[in-house]
C-alpha cells in the first residue's frame, strides 16, 4: 500500500525550522521523523504532502519523490508529528479504505483511495473529510519544536536498538582512543577516531556516523549521535541527549541539543537544549543559558499566536533558524528564539524573540537587507560545492516581506 507522510496545519508551530523543511525532516533521536516512520512501516517510499510555499523546493531537491499528489490507489496517510512506535504502526498498517485514527481532534492516519489531484497541507482536510470509519486513539504527537528538544535522549536510545544495533559496524579499538560500553557503540565507515578521544556509552548509545571525523582529546558522552561527515573538534565535550546532524563543526560543550545539519559551533561555548537548523554559525565564545534563575518552567514565542507559552520544562535553551549566524562573545537568555536569515553580534543580551532577518546588536535590531543575505547565503553554501537556488530566494523574499510588513519588531513578553 501507498505510505504518504503529510504535514497537518500545526506546521507553522514549528517556525522557523519548517520555513525550509517538512516537519517530517526535522531530525529527533538519530533519525528524522519522516526516516523513521517510513522505516516502522518497512517502506522505501518518498512520497510527502508539505504546505504549499514547500512544493516546488521540494521538487527541485527530490525530483523523484511524489510530492503534494495522491496516486490513484488506495494510500496511507500518516501523520509526520506522530511519535512512531510498534502498537500505533501496527494499527496503522491494518487500515481500511474509509479508517481514520485520531486522538481526539488530533488525525493520526487515515486510509483512503487516491484522486490523483494535487493536494498539500492547507487542503489535507478535504481528503480526511472523505473518511466515515473514525479509530480512537491514544498515541501521540509532537506539537512544539522545544518537545523534540526534551525527549532526544530517549528517541536516540530508541534509533539505535531498532535501526542501528544489528547493523554492520565498523567498530574498532584505536590506539589511544577510550571506549567505555562498546555494546553500545556504533562506528560507520571510514570514521577518523583520533589520539584521546573518549566515547562514554555507559548510560546510552554512542553511533557516530559515516566519514565522520573526531578530533583529539573530544569526549562524547551518550546517548549521542555524530552525524555523517560531522567534525568534533579538539578537546569538545558531546554530552547526554545530543544529536549532531550532517557536515556539522563541532567544538565547545553540546549537552541534550539537536543540531539539523550544515551548521558550525567551532569554538569554545557552551550550548545546552536546544535546536539550531542548518547553516546556522556560532561564534567564539558564545554561549547560552537553559535554566531560570528561579527554576521555573521556561516560556518560548511560538509563530501562530505571536506570543510565549509555556515549554512546561525547567531546561530549555534556544531555537536558531536557518542560516542565522550568532558573532562571538554574544550571551543568548533561556527560552529565546531566533528567527532564520539574521545576523546577531554585540553585548546585548539576546533574549526572548529575534524575528526573521533581523540584523545588529538586540537593543537595536533592523531589518537584514534580503540582497545581503542572499549574497552571503549563496557563498556559505558555495563552500560545501552546494547552490543557493532561485527557489530558497523566493521562500526567503517571503520571509523577507512578511518581516517588513510586521510593526511589531520584537516581542518581550514576560
Amino acid at each position: 500500500m501507498h505510505v504518504i507522510i503529510f504535514d497537518d496545519h500545526k506546521w507553522s508551530n514549528f517556525k522557523p525550522l519548517s520555513y525550509v523543511r517538512s516537519v517530517g525532516d526535522l531530525r529527533v533521536g538519530i533519525l528524522k521523523q519522516r526516516q523513521r516512520l517510513l522505516a516502522y512501516m518497512g517502506s522505501d517510499e518518498n512520497a510527502v504532502i508539505v504546505p504549499s510555499f514547500l512544493k516546488k523546493l521540494y521538487q527541485e531537491r527530490h525530483p523523484d519523490w511524489d510530492i503534494n499528489i495522491t496516486p490513484l490507489e488506495v494510500c496511507l496517510f500518516v501523520n509526520s508529528r506522530l511519535k512512531a512506535h510498534e502498537d500505533i504502526i501496527h494499527q496503522i498498517e491494518n487500515l481500511e479504505p474509509g479508517d481514520v485514527i485520531q486522538n481526539g481532534e488530533e488525525v493520526i492516519a487515515f486510509c483512503i483511495k487516491g484522486t490523483g489531484k494535487p493536494i498539500s497541507s492547507e487542503t489535507i482536510d478535504t481528503l480526511i473529510s472523505n473518511c466515515s470509519h473514525k479509530i480512537s486513539s491514544e498515541a501521540n504527537t509532537w506539537q512544539y519544536a522545544w518537545e523534540l528538544v526534551s525527549e532526544n535522549s530517549i528517541w536516540i536510545k530508541r534509533d539505535f536498538d531498532e535501526f542501528f544495533y544489528e547493523k554492520d559496524n565498523y567498530f574498532e579499538t584505536e590506539m589511544g582512543v577510550t571506549i567505555l560500553n562498546p555494546y553500545q557503540v556504533w562506528v560507520g565507515e571510514d570514521v577518523t577516531l583520533k589520539p584521546g578521544v573518549v566515547i562514554d556509552a555507559s548510560d546510552g548509545p554512542v553511533v557516530i556516523d559515516e566519514n565522520a571525523k573526531i578530533m583529539s582529546n573530544a569526549v562524547i558522552i551518550g546517548p549521542a549521535y555524530i552525524g555523517k561527515k560531522s567534525t568534533i573538534k579538539v578537546s569538545a565535550k558531546i554530552y547526554e541527549g545530543t544529536s549532531i546532524g550532517p557536515v556539522c563543526k563541532i567544538g565547545g560543550e553540546v549537552e541534550e541539543s539537536i543540531i539539523q545539519g550544515y551548521t558550525n559551533k567551532q569554538h569554545d561555548g557552551f550550548l545546552g537544549h536546544s535546536y539550531l537548523g542548518e547553516w546556522v554559525n556560532i561564534g567564539a565564545d558564545t554561549n547560552n543559558s537553559d535554566l531560570k534563575n528561579n527554576y521555573g518552567h521556561v516560556k518560548m514565542h511560538v509563530y501562530p499566536e505571536n506570543k510565549k507559552i509555556s515549554t512546561g520544562t525547567q531546561f530549555m535553551g534556544c531555537i536558531i533558524g536557518d542560516h542565522t549566524k550568532i558573532g562571538i562573545n554574544c550571551s543568548i537568555n533561556t527560552g529565546t528564539v531566533i528567527g532564520v536569515a539574521s545576523n546577531l553580534y554585540g553585548k546585548d543580551l539576546i533574549t526572548d524573540f529575534v524575528p526573521d532577518l533581523s540584523w545588529g546588536e538586540y537593543s537595536n535590531l533592523k531589518i537584514y537587507t534580503l540582497g545581503k543575505f542572499i549574497e552571503t547565503a549563496k557563498l556559505v553554501k558555495e563552500r560545501r560545492k552546494m547552490l543557493f537556488t532561485k527557489t530558497e530566494e523566493e521562500i526567503f523574499k517571503s520571509v523577507f516581506e512578511s518581516q517588513k510588513n510586521n510593526e511589531v519588531n520584537q516581542c518581550k513578553n514576560v
